[in-house]
């Protein structure tokens, strides 16, 4: 009985180190990298677009090319009035980041933007600017401190806002339609080949209201009310023997659920579509026709849009931003010659 045990144990004790062998390289001790195990996965980072992210690419690029006097825009709060939490507790279902995304939006667009969403920091230099604690000038010792100009502060100097955007997510529906269909059979005799297979898809989907309001005048100057449906499925099969005195199971599945956030981004980015094609006087998707004459040099692209620091466009602009291959130490040819020439 003890030698049964004995040998029990050695077998148990060859399984879990057979496993932790297939499970990858991982050790209690850390490697000459500093790391106890790399981590797996080696997906590039992406644009994250949206079936609308083009359009918004093309009216900045129709703004440009018809030099139309783009209003200011600041983004204020868009916030989840779903009310929806998960069942156990980590948190909301819907993103709480919607005003970001609408941001991002309207910079695909080429709007110029004013920050409000978060002023602390401006507001602590401010604060230090009145204070006469900031300069912009660097000291290189105490005594270069002592003698630098500190930053003034001129009447007029922030850029105030023509309109801003404001609203919340509103809607958030799920199942709202589902269907379904199982399967089972089995020959008369215990030991015919047993099989089962289903499938499932449900339907669910978010809601966004949003206002473009008058800065000024505080007149509500466009509503949009828009909503997404959302879709999941699911499909699995199995199949279960007996022969020989042994039985068999084999089952296999695939399921897949449309991006929930990434719906939230798309009724925005909707939604921007409009209100920017009205603010730009765009007559329609049939402005898009027309190709760029600034070709790739541009600064708004699927990614957003940026301010240019230096003049780098033709080498560094919103088309190179969304190459996935691009800095990407495994990919970019450039950059890994580049290390290999350093180490």
């Amino acid at each position: 009985m003890r030698n049964r045990i004995v040998r029990h144990g050695k077998g148990l004790s060859a399984l879990v180190t057979a496993g932790l062998m297939a499970s990858g390289c991982v050790s209690p001790v850390a490697g000459p990298s500093g790391e106890y195990a790399h981590p797996v996965g080696d997906a590039p980072v992406i644009a994250n677009p949206t079936p609308y992210s083009a359009a918004l690419v093309c009216m900045a690029e129709y703004a440009r090319a018809h030099h139309v006097n783009a209003p200011r825009i600041a983004i204020g709060r868009i916030a989840d009035y779903t009310g929806k939490e998960e069942s156990d507790g980590s948190g909301r279902k819907i993103t709480q980041g919607a005003s970001l995304m609408a941001m991002s939006a309207f910079a695909k667009a080429g709007v110029p933007l004013v920050e409000r969403y978060d002023t602390s920091v401006s507001e602590l230099e401010l604060k230090y600017a009145n204070s006469k604690l900031i300069s912009d000038r660097p000291a290189d010792s105490a005594a270069a401190a002592a003698a630098a100009e500190y930053r003034r502060i001129l009447a007029g100097q922030v850029p105030g806002s023509d309109f801003y955007l404001v609203g919340g997510i509103t809607e958030l529906n799920f199942n709202i339609r589902s269907a379904g269909v199982n399967f089972a059979g089995a020959g008369p005799s215990v030991n015919d080949v047993r099989g089962q297979a289903g499938g499932s898809v449900f339907v669910m989907n978010v809601g966004l209201d949003l206002r473009l309001i008058n800065t000024r005048s505080l007149e509500v100057v466009d509503v949009i009310s828009y909503q997404k449906q959302i879709v999941a499925h699911e499909v699995s099969a199995g199949v279960f023997a007996v022969g020989n005195n042994n039985a068999f199971a084999f089952s296999a599945g695939e399921g897949g659920l449309e991006p929930l956030q990434l719906g939230v981004r798309s009724v925005i980015e909707r939604a921007a579509v409009e209100m920017v094609g009205n603010l730009y006087g765009m007559p329609g998707p049939e402005a898009c026709l027309h190709s760029d004459p600034l070709g790739e040099n541009v600064t708004t692209g699927p990614t957003g849009a940026y301010v240019p620091a230096y003049n780098t466009v033709q080498t560094n602009n919103a088309a190179t931003r969304q190459d996935p291959n691009r800095w990407n130490d495994r990919r970019d040819p450039d950059l890994r010659s580049d290390r290999r020439d350093r180490y």
